[in-house]
């Protein structure tokens, strides 16, 4: 099994990193801060006016360490990696049968199947832990819905009807995911999902934990060797991680979601932590940044039993698992690609 290893996020402005032996430093104002063994990370996320050293660089991707790049806010600007993992045989193999569109309708059903009976799972856990707190009315008719489009899902004809019962099923998710909100509820209100940029704290939230889930998402895809920007939902398009987006979609709502929800209710975050700002964005300040990124990592390193594995294991090394899985359906080792389901 391979070892859980920690993301290291640095969202001190003006904090340069670089390599000291086996050691990454991170020093701000030309203090040491932290020194943190290389074999103890799995990626590095920078925000904002982060600087690294040429040599740092070069030494995370000889170990296999993922450098991310965001802005201040957690917007994703590029990633950092070392030569190609894996045999160039594996991703020949993904390029074709992401050529063939039966193929990749079939990988769609795969992905599907698991984003929307995860979110299904979402609401449910809701019910059961704050039945007469919510609209359980509203939650379990959304509930019925996602049951729908489960089981619809084998009958979509090709990836353009998935697309669309993707976006059904989510907007039926998402139409309830206020009634979710227990606490807080004047200052944390959802509508509507919007991004780029986020309009509310709940989806400034939302997008991002996601942009953290899908630079581990990559990492991962990475890490056994897959190409990441060539999936099977999301189609090429440059400069986008189509497969990281794919994969991700079983993590969206488990790992996502929940946080957030979790955040707000156990009043973790509250609304002073953000701002908007003058084209309407809404944007989290420094420390609510970090209690996030905190609450991130410690939820990775909870254990959960694998559904198909059946082996305990790390919430964290679930992105690494996953990819393994998918790598194994497309060399033809697996008949169908065992999607995450939370139960």
């Amino acid at each position: 099994m391979k070892k859980y290893l920690n993301t290291l996020f640095i969202t001190t402005q003006g904090a340069y990193l670089n390599k000291e032996g086996e050691t990454v430093v991170v020093n701000v104002e030309k203090e040491v801060k932290l020194q943190v063994p290389i074999h103890t990370l799995g990626g590095i996320v920078c925000f904002g006016q982060v600087s690294m050293s040429p040599y740092l660089m070069g030494f995370c991707a000889e170990n296999n360490v993922a450098v991310s790049f965001l802005t201040e806010y957690g917007r994703f600007l590029a990633s950092v990696y070392g030569k190609t993992r894996g045999n160039v045989l594996l991703r020949r193999e993904q390029y074709r049968k992401a050529d063939d569109l039966e193929f990749s309708a079939q990988a769609a059903k795969y992905i599907l199947i698991g984003k929307i009976a995860n979110c299904r799972t979402v609401l449910q856990r809701s019910l059961r832990d704050h039945e007469d707190k919510i609209d359980a009315s509203a939650i379990t008719d959304s509930s019925k819905h996602l049951n729908s489009y489960l089981d619809s899902l084998n009958n979509a004809p090709n990836l353009d009807v998935l697309r669309g019962m993707e976006g059904d099923s989510a907007h039926a998710y998402f139409s309830v995911f206020n009634h979710l909100i227990v606490s807080q509820k004047e200052d944390f209100c959802f509508e509507e999902r919007n991004r780029r940029p986020p309009l509310d704290t709940v989806n400034c939230l939302i997008s991002f934990i996601y942009t953290l889930i899908l630079h581990d998402t990559r990492s991962a895809l990475e890490c056994v060797g897959l190409d990441p920007c060539v999936g099977f939902l999301h189609r090429d398009r440059p400069g986008r991680a189509s497969l990281a987006l794919d994969m991700m979609e079983e993590f969206r709502s488990f790992l996502g979601d929940r946080l957030v929800l979790s955040l707000i209710n156990r009043e973790q975050v509250s609304k002073k932590g953000f701002k908007k700002s003058e084209t309407g964005a809404v944007l989290m300040n420094d420390e609510t940044r970090k209690d996030v990124l905190v609450a991130y990592q410690k939820r990775k390193q909870e254990e959960i039993t694998h559904p198909y594995l059946k082996e305990v294991v790390p919430v964290g090394l679930l992105f690494y698992l996953q990819a393994l899985l998918l790598a194994r359906f497309l060399r033809g080792d697996l008949d169908g690609y065992p999607v995450f389901i939370w139960k």
